[in-house]
């Protein structure tokens, strides 16, 4: 069978693909990916091989003025014909999105052509690309099992699959807690400043600070935070990278952090608790912190109530009471098919 998979923009979109896309490939199928050029790179370095890698133009339409909103649809338009017209000659048997800008063309190609379409949703709360592309797929497959914003009145089915991981993620699924009062601060590849300044002051108003804290933060405030750890002897190991993922948060007892859809997803594989801080300007965000709390395995934290002095309270219960975290890690861990799930989904 011949499947196309699209997706772009960001890595949170790229990596469940292309986990999608190699045990597709490893199942005997013929596979092509589009993508737009801010992650091109990633995807051919990540696609299976003797796989198909095709570039779409497209960018993000909101938020940037009325001119770029202009461009960006343009794009979109531009890239839909094109691809209309390649879908009549080369026609896939599947299209599977997986959302962002970069799906749009693809899945309104596959409607003209009356191709099966399946878009999957990342997040807690719809995107707007793939709410507006909802009106030409069969089948939306959902990363959380409720998820805010589908319209009442559609006719797709929805189906609860879960989001794909990394293999090192799924390699450390459900392991035991360290029991060292460690604790992962982590806020992105470019850091979260709001953590950078609420941890630390919340560790040292904190009469027990026998914790040893794993903090990632940016580059710039590396050297600041070392010095901060290491004056008031506070055990800490400050990076601006962490290349071990899985094993930072498998090696922690509990885990500070934004509330992006893959971050959630690895802290339910793994299990563990955390507490999470969306970003402020992103719903998206608030929706998966909110659907992590609902398990039992952590807080969501509006930025305005994470203050040092409620922080600091939270910490000295959480690692006076290892039993406590043990429940919260166990609430937390939910079992990772997504892989197989999507990849049954598509070819049934």
């Amino acid at each position: 069978m011949k499947i196309w998979i699209a997706t772009g923009g960001t890595g949170g979109h790229v990596f469940p693909a292309l986990s999608v896309a190699q045990e597709l490939s490893a199942r005997g199928h013929k596979i092509i990916i589009s993508t737009d050029g801010r992650v091109r790179k990633m995807v051919r370095d990540g696609a299976p091989r003797g796989s198909g890698v095709v570039s779409v133009w497209a960018s993000g339409v909101g938020g940037k003025g009325r001119m770029h909103q202009i461009m960006a649809l343009f794009k979109i338009a531009v890239s839909a014909i094109w691809l209309s017209l390649r879908f009549g000659i080369t026609r896939p048997e599947r299209v599977v999105a997986f959302g962002g800008y970069a799906s749009v063309a693809p899945v309104f190609a596959a409607h003209l052509w009356k191709i099966p379409t399946y878009l999957h949703e990342q997040n807690a709360a719809i995107g707007r690309a793939n709410k507006f592309t909802m009106r030409w797929v069969r089948t939306l497959m959902t990363s959380f099992p409720n998820v805010d914003g589908i319209p009442t009145n559609t006719s797709v089915r929805v189906v609860y699959t879960g989001l794909p991981v990394r293999r090192e993620i799924l390699a450390r699924a459900g392991a035991p807690l360290p029991n060292g009062a460690h604790l992962l601060v982590t806020g992105g590849s470019l850091g979260a400043q709001i953590l950078d300044d609420v941890v630390p002051t919340a560790i040292l108003q904190m009469k027990n600070k026998k914790i040893f804290v794993t903090h990632q933060t940016r580059p710039e405030n590396v050297a600041r935070l070392q010095k901060l750890y290491a004056d008031n002897k506070i055990r800490a190991n400050v990076l601006s990278f962490i290349h071990d993922m899985a094993g930072a948060i498998a090696n922690s007892d509990l885990i500070i952090g934004r509330s992006g859809a893959s971050t959630v997803v690895e802290l339910e594989t793994i299990g563990r608790a955390a507490i999470l801080v969306p970003l402020n300007i992103n719903p998206d965000q608030a929706a998966n912190a909110a659907s992590f709390a609902r398990l039992g395995g952590g807080f969501a934290v509006p930025q305005e109530k994470f203050t040092p002095k409620w922080l600091a309270s939270t910490l000295t219960e959480l690692f006076d009471n290892p039993s406590r975290l043990e429940k919260m890690a166990k609430k937390a861990l939910v079992p990772n098919n997504a892989v197989k799930i999507i990849c049954d989904e598509i070819t049934k």
